[in-house]
């Protein structure tokens, strides 16, 4: 302030500047505050709602605007990959919706395929694979075609990977399966295993092999070269049952959020089926801690820092899920590491619990996602979304009350425990 002003108008201006001072400090602590409060509120949305998460994200917005340099939107469309857009001009993932189903499932089949294409996939038009081991009937074929939205295919398993390898002794395996039989154990008597051998076309490293094509299971998630082409896949089942809309598409949700595996069923293994799986994966992680991220689910899998384990699993029948995660070193290493044990022919090692053990130790916890707004249900149990909002928006049909979430042998509060912690 200029000294040869006088004194009451130095007094007058410094008052002036102060009040005016005080006005800007309000104005900019009233902005912070709101910005702060906006961008809490987009994040915990962002976490919470992926419907939200996708319509928000910059893939989503920019794609639509013209943002390219003069190209027109029909130049940028055409220079979209297959995947990318779908025969009705939605943007998609490189994705596909799997099938393993039998000629004799026609019935239970097509059930699960109209759910989903009601729910979902008439939105999206993504490709469906159906695999069987024999060929499809042409009244299979003409059926599924007739009631699916996007591109299909069918295959059939070379019956070299239904068999069970040379070096494992069948007398002490059908011993085995004999004792499981006798133990009540779910499909012990007609499955020597849920899982078999990792080769290179695989897609999720899991196969049921058999003493014989007829001994086969069905709970299994195949492989098959009819889909290494794809990145991403949802697991479907023969009658399988789907509540609720999905109006957003979990593919790009996945991929947008940074995740990997995506479950909406979580529960115990039964511990006869899987008597020594553990020690086999100790005895590999101890080998090759390189392949463990920090941030992993350890917790998830054992109730004892990894002494043992809580059967705790996601039950794969559903599982949206990135098949680099399975085609990566270091699942591809422990599955073969699990194959040379034998513990697929002489016990019941299940796709369910080695999937999930290989999802909570070689990917971050926060990049397992569980879908609560997607109602689904494999008999016995369900699940429905707990929101009530997002039932009513997504004319969910299930029933809250019956929804497996929190009964005593669901794991999902070891979840979210987890999750927490």
């Amino acid at each position: 302030m200029s000294s040869w002003l006088p004194v009451h108008y130095k007094e007058h201006y410094s008052r002036s500047l102060r009040h005016r001072l005080v006005k800007v400090n309000r104005k900019a602590v009233w902005v912070c505050l709101a910005i702060s409060i906006i961008t809490a509120l987009h994040s915990l949305l962002r976490y919470t709602r992926p419907e939200y998460a996708h319509l928000t994200s910059v893939a989503n917005i920019t794609a639509h605007f013209q943002w390219t340099n003069g190209t027109t939107h029909n130049e940028s469309a055409t220079m979209l990959s297959e995947y990318e857009i779908g025969s009705n001009g939605t943007r998609r993932a490189n994705a596909v919706l799997l099938m393993l189903a039998r000629n004799s499932e026609l019935d239970d089949a097509i059930t699960s395929v109209k759910e989903l294409e009601q729910r979902f996939n008439k939105r999206f038009n993504y490709p469906w694979v159906f695999l069987n081991e024999v060929p499809f009937t042409d009244e299979f074929k003409e059926s599924m075609s007739s009631v699916v939205s996007g591109p299909i295919s069918f295959g059939v398993i070379p019956p070299e990977h239904w068999y069970q390898p040379d070096w494992i002794d069948e007398e002490k395996a059908a011993d085995s399966r004999a004792q499981m039989v006798a133990d009540n154990v779910v499909y012990g008597g007609k499955c020597v295993m849920a899982l078999a051998l990792n080769y290179a076309l695989t897609i999720v490293s899991v196969f049921p092999k058999a003493v014989s094509p007829t001994a086969t299971c069905a709970d299994s998630t195949p492989v098959h070269p009819l889909v290494q082409r794809y990145k991403w896949y949802w697991r479907v089942e023969p009658n399988v049952h789907f509540h609720c809309d999905t109006d957003y598409d979990p593919f790009l949700f996945m991929e947008e959020n940074d995740k990997l595996y995506g479950f909406t069923i979580s529960l115990y293994e039964w511990p006869k089926t899987v008597a020594t799986l553990w020690d086999a994966v100790k005895e590999f992680i101890d080998a090759n801690p390189q392949y463990v991220p920090a941030n992993n689910s350890m917790n998830y899998l054992s109730n004892d820092g990894g002494a043992t384990y809580n059967m705790c699993h996601f039950w794969s029948n559903f599982e949206i899920a990135n098949m680099d995660l399975w085609r990566g070193e270091a699942y591809s290493k422990f599955f073969e590491y699990l194959e040379s044990k034998g513990g697929f022919y002489y016990e019941r090692w299940g796709d369910a619990p080695v999937h999930s053990i290989g999802a909570g130790l070689f990917a971050r916890k926060d990049q397992i996602h569980f879908f609560d707004d997607i109602g689904y249900q494999h008999d016995p149990f369900q699940h429905c979304p707990r929101d009530a909002g997002v039932r009513r928006d997504r004319n969910c049909t299930c029933n809250p009350f019956h929804s497996f979430d929190y009964w005593p042998s669901s794991c999902l509060t070891k979840w979210e425990q987890v999750l927490r912690s």
